[in-house]
């Protein structure tokens, strides 16, 4: 397990579980989390560890072989996955486009004695069923409509471990448990002095929002069962906060796209015959179900999956170079424009703006690992206006996103962050200083279009004492 860290609705589980059948050998489930990449922190690996905990209690509880290692030291974790396919017949991992994740498994599948099949379990839309990387929202939403309806019915199992039959879990040979220890249950329990023995970066904290698979079924039926209701109206307001607080849980794979999916059209009362065979582009009318529904599921499946799109067909992502050329040429036309404020990284990352609106949302962001929706594209706007050049606003978002968001460095945040700067847009009117014909955001415009003064109060320390 390496992204679709989850025991429920996820194909590769599946792929594993099959081959099993087939070759009459048991099933031994291996998660590794390591230390040597850019951004590890103790928020980072708070929030994975807990999902090792709840898979650590499913697969005791069903006699499943499952081994959570969390490596202690840089490096410390090569040769292990080697090790454990010296006696398998197969590995099976996860398909993921984005990080660091695609160069290891290319690497790993050269390395090992054994077959290695890497699935795809990312989204509803199988990455490999379009063609090429889509320029324009508008045009994947319009070939989602095309294709979706024949993989709609293809969901995985809910819970493909509740049909497999070991009494005992298998053994593992002894010099893996020796060389690779299983993750203590200290740490497995959220012990932080475990956590701040491993060398990684215990400046950016734990936030309090918690992961694993069971947090986030338990999000999952509070947003529907709360926040749904008014978020087509409401899901732009601050103050209000009803969005689906999902987006962790998907990046992290503690949850499915296809666990959503199937618990929203359960909820309302949908069957695959209902989807409108009109491939039109619109964001609405498609799904035939209500609006708030239809307006959850853009996000989740438009929006969401055209960055794996992206990803999928694009190696240079999270690249300037990889905007589209109009964008370049406006950014390019203006970048020696006159800045009213020049930020430097550590002034965004402390939060020390002018801008009262946008340093409550850094400070959300660093407090919380999270951003309201909204406001995000506000923050990334601001941080193209401030920046000495397009190319450091770039660097500037990316790195501040992937150090605090919990779902960061991931294809979905990165569409977010180059959105920013053109990708999937288009030329926008009247042609303003630094922005050229990019899309333009203020911190104004945002506060007369929703509430923000409870937002900015909630985010804003109190004057010190003197």
């Amino acid at each position: 397990m390496i992204a679709s860290r989850r025991l429920h609705f996820n194909f590769a589980l599946d792929r594993a579980l099959e081959h099993c059948a087939t070759l009459k050998k048991p099933l031994v489930i291996f998660e590794a989390l390591r230390i040597g990449y850019r951004w590890a922190s103790d928020r980072i690996h708070r929030f994975v560890i807990d999902g090792m905990a709840d898979n650590a209690r499913v697969c005791a509880a069903r006699g499943i072989c499952y081994h959570p290692y969390v490596e202690p030291a840089v490096d410390a974790d090569k040769g292990s996955l080697a090790a454990l396919a010296e006696r398998a017949c197969i590995v099976v991992t996860d398909e993921f486009p984005c990080f660091f994740l695609p160069r290891m498994v290319e690497s790993t599948g050269r390395r090992l004695g054994v077959a290695l099949e890497a699935v795809d379990s990312n989204g509803l839309l199988p990455m490999r069923a379009c063609p090429q990387a889509m320029g324009r929202a508008f045009d994947f939403r319009r070939f989602l409509q095309k294709e979706l309806p024949k993989h709609l019915g293809e969901l995985p199992a809910a819970d493909p471990l509740g049909k497999v039959k070991q009494s005992t879990p298998l053994a593992l040979p002894a010099k893996i448990p020796k060389k690779w220890p299983a993750a203590a249950e200290a740490l497995l329990s959220g012990d932080p002095a475990h956590l701040k023995m491993l060398p990684i970066e215990h400046g950016v904290r734990p936030a309090e929002l918690r992961g694993g698979h069971q947090n986030a079924k338990a999000h999952l039926q509070e947003f529907l069962e709360k926040k749904l209701p008014d978020y087509a109206e409401k899901r732009n307001e601050p103050e209000l906060d009803v969005a689906s607080g999902l987006s962790p849980y998907l990046h992290f794979g503690h949850l499915s796209v296809h666990e959503v999916f199937a618990e929203l059209a359960r909820r309302e009362k949908w069957k695959p015959e209902k989807v409108s065979l009109r491939a039109t582009g619109s964001r609405e009318g498609w799904w035939n179900m209500s609006g708030n529904a239809e307006s959850f599921l853009d996000e989740l499946i438009t929006w969401r999956e055209v960055g794996y799109n992206f990803c999928a067909h694009r190696q240079d992502y999270d690249q300037y170079e990889s905007l589209p050329d109009w964008a370049k040429k406006t950014l390019q036309e203006h970048a020696k424009d006159q800045r009213e404020h020049v930020y430097s990284l550590e002034e965004f990352e402390a939060a020390r703006t002018h801008d009262l609106l946008w340093n409550a949302a850094q400070r959300q962001l660093v407090e919380e690992g999270k951003i309201h929706n909204y406001l995000r594209m506000l923050w990334g706007k601001k941080i193209l206006r401030w920046s000495k050049t397009p190319q450091e606003a770039a660097e500037i978002m990316i790195h501040l996103n992937n150090k605090y968001a919990l779902d960061g460095r991931d294809p979905n945040s990165y569409s977010g962050i180059f959105w920013v700067l053109g990708r999937y847009d288009r030329p926008w009117a009247p042609v303003r200083p630094v922005f050229g014909s990019i899309r333009y955001m203020s911190s104004e415009n945002t506060a007369r279009k929703v509430s923000v003064k409870g937002y900015i109060r909630k985010y804003t320390p109190p004057p010190l004492m003197k």
